[in-house]
């Protein structure tokens, strides 16, 4: 069973530019702290990355895993699934984006994943964390 999670976070920033960071996949390892690589493999006929294979710090060691990403509600939610993945059966997720009143965007991170072998319950609540920390990271770099 995959396990889920959820953070939504106000980011004082234009649309475009918070969609353009959160799309720009190969800049990751600039300002996301545990993705070390992120490799373009395809993309779709506007240029946009489809499908990015990506080398990360995950509970204590290295992974690697393959995304597909859906760009059909763009710039309203981007959306991806997993390809192929060394220690995850799955990850399924999405950023979806609204501007506010103030001219900044709410973000919500939607993600979903089901690992090979299960682990203890705070093993899992810690690396939820470091996964969640990714949108906080997205509001740092959009607001510099």
């Amino acid at each position: 069973m995959a396990e889920t999670a959820f953070q939504t976070i106000t980011i004082s920033a234009p649309m475009e530019r918070v969609y353009g960071i959160a799309s720009d996949f190969e800049s990751y390892p600039d300002w996301a702290k545990d993705v070390k690589q992120a490799t373009v493999r395809s993309r779709d006929e506007h240029g946009r990355p489809v499908e990015v294979e990506f080398r990360a710090s995950a509970l204590g060691r290295s992974t690697h895993y393959t995304l597909s990403y859906d760009y059909s509600e763009a710039p309203k939610v981007l959306g991806w699934k997993m390809l192929r993945g060394d220690i995850m059966r799955s990850i399924d997720g999405a950023y979806s984006f609204a501007e506010n009143a103030d001219g900044g965007v709410e973000v919500r991170y939607d993600l979903a994943i089901e690992l090979l072998v299960p682990l203890p319950g705070f093993v899992k609540r810690r690396a939820e964390q470091r996964i969640l920390n990714t949108v906080r990271e997205l509001k740092v770099r959009s607001e510099s």
